[in-house]
């Protein structure tokens, strides 16, 4: 019996998109000949410039999918592709908007009520609304249905009562998106009961604790909520729906190319040192940069199945298991082989890496979790 395709296969054509990817590199190039940024090793998560977020919304390239309705570009999942593409190539600050334009966008094009589109849409693709993602919670580790947080149904809206962390942004962040249990446990349908609201992280009883890394850097946090009110408008989707939603918003999360690019500014240096002779020459360079290469073919062909509006977890698990793989392979390659012996420039790029390199596999569900879903894909569990 031949397995099922786990990812779909690539669709569209390099050339319709190349003017636009010129259009980008050539924007980068201004920016850093500005100074306006540093390149980075994992910038979409930690290189928050919201002065950069602005530039970016004045050329139209925030809220690419947001129809023009609502103040967005009206243009193709697989243009806005080639755009963060680009701009995660480069190294460049865009943790302000990420969450906001990568994740929220979509979801409430799906599930969002007409007014939180109206609300939200035009701000997030101005550049003047961050979001955070409000799923895991300690203990749970990648298990989203045991989340414990739970919300109450009061007059005129919902209180919600418990914690989340590693919110990414939560401490410069607008608002973030909860998933909380509205209904007891049922142990034989665990992923029941389960409902998202649109919480406000400066609003009573929100409190944002830091969670600070060893290296000093900070976009990590605990939000503790206690009876946080929630108003009935600011429920997200249907009361009970909050599994479905959230596994179509991982979609998103899970399948873009961050998920392969967080070190592609460090492989870019290292490539750079060997054809320049500060490095000799090794033959694993060319295996990773073959592995990115598949890894950005199988990415654009789940972009495009988004397009599509075709299932896509499955193959989103495959992309983000293989490529998060790959991006820790760059750093430990960089680590081991260049050392002391790269310049200045790169040499920093290897200390980002490597700090960095512990969370690549982790974030946005284990790679060990993300088998599983791989497995059930394939009908193997």
């Amino acid at each position: 019996m031949a397995l099922p395709r786990l990812v779909p296969p690539a669709a569209g054509d390099p050339a319709d998109t190349a003017v636009l990817r010129a259009e980008v590199r050539a924007f980068l190039a201004e920016q850093l000949a500005a100074g306006a940024f540093t390149p980075s090793v994992d910038a979409w998560l930690c290189g928050w410039s919201e002065t950069f977020t602005g530039a970016l919304a004045a050329r139209g390239w925030l809220g690419m999918t947001v129809p023009k309705e609502y103040d967005g570009q009206g243009r193709s999942f697989l243009e806005r592709f080639v755009v963060t593409e680009e701009l995660l190539a480069g190294g460049a600050p865009v943790a302000a908007h990420w969450i906001a334009d990568r994740q929220i966008v979509p979801a409430l094009l799906k599930h969002g009520t007409e007014a939180q589109k109206r609300e939200f849409l035009p701000a997030i693709a101005a550049g003047e609304c961050f979001f955070g993602i409000g799923m895991s919670e300690p203990d749970s580790g990648s298990d989203l249905a045991s989340v414990r947080t739970r919300a109450e149904q009061v007059d005129g809206g919902w209180r919600l009562t418990g914690t989340k962390v590693w919110t990414s942004g939560a401490h410069r962040a607008h608002a973030f998106i909860v998933l909380a249990r509205t209904a007891p446990v049922d142990p034989q349908h665990r992923h029941a009961g389960l409902s998202q609201f649109i919480v406000r992280l400066d609003g009573p009883g929100v409190e944002v604790r830091p969670i600070v890394s060893m290296n000093g850097g900070h976009h990590f946090n605990e939000v503790v909520l206690d009876g946080a009110f929630v108003p009935d408008a600011m429920v997200f989707g249907e009361i009970g729906d909050g599994w479905r939603q959230v596994t179509s918003e991982l979609s998103f999360e899970r399948s873009g190319p961050e998920r392969l690019l967080s070190t592609f500014t460090l492989l870019a240096a290292v490539t750079d040192d060997m054809a320049n002779d500060r490095l000799s020459h090794d033959a694993g360079l060319g295996r990773l940069l073959a592995r990115i290469a598949g890894l950005h073919q199988m990415s654009t062909a789940v972009a495009g199945a988004l397009e599509r509006k075709e299932p896509a977890e499955v193959a989103a698990a495959v992309v983000k298991v293989l490529g998060t793989t790959t991006e820790g392979d760059v750093a430990d390659f960089a680590d081991l082989r260049a050392g002391d012996r790269t310049g200045e420039a790169s040499h920093q790029l290897i200390t980002e890496a490597v700090d960095q390199r512990p969370g690549f596999t982790l974030r946005g569900g284990t790679n060990e979790v993300l088998r599983g879903v791989i497995a059930r894909g394939l009908g193997l569990r």
